[in-house]
């Protein structure tokens, strides 16, 4: 489990942490995605938390607005979704109708060379 706090400070038993999105093993579709959306490399957020989300463990991460949280779990959950199976196998809360929006755009954009 994974917490991120807003002052930056990490409360955390994962210590595995990246440099690149190179470095994550992603799809190269998905890669593909990634720097299409323009992020160059991973923020402080997603160096820390998409490795834990692609090996299957629960996240709980809290940051200022624009640090990379969106990113993070769109790109952790896109790495291990199989899209050959037509079921639910992943769930994004948000707390408005808006901000869910923005965040399947960013799934939609991220994830739209993925077949």
């Amino acid at each position: 489990e994974i917490e991120v706090n807003t002052n930056e400070e990490i409360g955390t038993n994962w210590t595995e942490t990246v440099e690149t999105f190179d470095e994550l093993d992603l799809k190269k579709d998905l890669l593909r995605g990634i720097y299409g959306y323009g992020f160059d490399k991973p923020s402080s957020i997603q160096q820390r938390a998409i490795l834990p989300i692609q090996k299957g463990r629960d996240v709980i991460a809290q940051a200022q607005s624009g640090s990379g949280k969106t990113g993070t779990f769109v790109i952790g959950s896109l790495q291990v979704i199989d899209l050959s199976k037509l079921e639910v196998q992943a769930l994004i809360l948000a707390p408005t109708r808006e901000l869910a929006q923005q965040i399947y755009n960013v799934y939609a954009f991220i994830g739209e060379h993925l077949k």
